[in-house]
Formats: structure tokens, C-alpha cells, sequence
């Protein structure tokens, strides 16, 4: 099974490490508007989510993508995009249900995670561990024990 990019919402800080060093890795810069990931804070809740691409089995932006600029890289098994084909016509924005695709208007082009080929730099300078490059196998199993301890909790409460 190939790795992604995995998600643990609850030890993100909203730190916002990972958006600097992904805009440093694709723009040289350090602006978290020109990462390829963003974090999504509700700060009245005290939680962050980092939103990253989930590079799809079935990939919505490859599919309304009229040019073919859109593939999967056979190495790494990111969804990524091809500058070159790529019209500009920004139907993949619209159609990832994610957020994940954006228009760099610095760099005048369509962008999106491609996992750094192979080597996430957001996970790289994650100090919490909430992302980890890694076989999503298994990913639920820590959310169904949370589950059945929440439940439990509750009965207990009950009796």
C-alpha cells in the first residue's frame, strides 16, 4: 500500500510549522498563504485541523481536468500536476471536495500538494506529530477506542 499524508487532529498546536516550511520548500519563501496545505483553526473549540491533499483513489480534479495535466506519480503515488499541460482553468479548484487545490496568483499557476516527492516537508517539521508520511492501515482503529472510551465514560455516568 503506498503511503499518504495521515492526519492526527488532536495533537496539532496550529503551530503552523508545516505551512512555513511547505511555502519555503515550493516558493523559497516563508508565507503560509503559499503553502500547499493550510490549518484550520476554530479557535472558540481550541482545535486545529491541518487540511491536506488526499490524493484520491479516484481523484476529482484529474477527472474535470480538460487538458490531462492531472495524474498520479507512479514513484511516490501523489496526485499531482503537470505545469506544462496545465490551462489554467482552475475546474480542478472546484471540484476537489478538500480545499486542496488552489491558484498561486505569485506564481501564476495551479498548485497542489505532491508530497514533496516523497519526502513531506510538513512532516518533516512537525514538532507534535500530528502528520506523519505513513500506510493509512489501520488509521481508524485509534478513533473507534476513543469512541468505545467516550461510551464508556457515559455509561458510566449513567449508573
Amino acid at each position: 500500500m503506498a503511503k499518504l499524508l495521515v492526519v492526527d487532529q488532536d495533537k496539532c498546536t496550529a503551530c503552523r510549522r508545516c505551512e512555513l516550511s511547505c511555502s519555503f520548500k515550493h516558493t523559497g519563501e516563508f508565507n503560509p498563504a503559499a503553502a500547499r496545505l493550510s490549518v484550520a483553526a476554530f479557535l472558540d473549540d481550541d482545535y486545529y485541523l491541518p487540511v491536506v491533499c488526499q490524493h484520491c483513489d479516484e481523484p476529482a480534479c484529474q477527472a474535470v481536468c480538460p487538458a490531462g495535466a492531472i495524474s498520479r506519480d507512479e514513484k511516490t503515488n501523489a496526485v499531482v500536476i503537470n505545469e506544462d499541460r496545465c490551462i489554467g482553468c482552475r475546474m480542478c479548484i472546484m471540484a476537489c471536495p478538500f480545499g486542496a487545490v488552489d491558484y498561486s496568483v505569485a506564481e501564476q499557476k495551479v498548485v497542489k500538494c505532491d508530497l514533496c516527492q516523497g519526502e513531506p516537508e510538513c512532516v518533516l517539521n512537525c514538532p507534535w506529530g500530528a502528520l506523519e508520511y505513513k500506510e493509512p492501515a489501520g488509521q481508524a482503529l485509534g478513533k473507534r477506542l476513543q469512541m468505545a472510551r467516550r461510551v464508556q465514560a457515559a455509561l458510566r455516568e449513567v449508573v
